[in-house]
């Protein structure tokens, strides 16, 4: 699936519920499975790992949504040319601590 793809699914799946929630609360349920995540990450099985990731991106994908920001464009934007710092494929950029 390409993530347009998953940006127009979640839209025509959740768009109503999403948008009547608004950011802030759609924001407080990326940031609840963000903690899921962390704890599949230390202890999770493989598939519970992917279930999380597979949440993460969709609570994300869904901030996108109700914010008008299309994802293949921000991403093309930002990362299309490479490291968004030094705009090297490989990164050259000075490690920060």
């Amino acid at each position: 699936m390409e993530i347009a793809e998953l940006q127009q699914l979640v839209e025509t799946m959740y768009s109503d519920k999403d948008r009547e929630r608004g950011t802030p609360a759609t924001f407080l349920w990326l940031c609840e499975e963000f903690g899921e995540l962390a704890s599949a990450l230390r202890e999770g099985t493989h598939e519970e790992k992917c279930g999380e990731f597979a949440d993460v991106f969709a609570w994300l994908v869904t901030l996108a949504n109700i914010n008008d920001v299309n994802l293949t464009e921000a991403l093309q934007a930002k990362y299309g040319s490479g490291c968004p710092g030094c705009r090297r494929l490989v990164c050259t950029c000075d490690s920060k601590p």
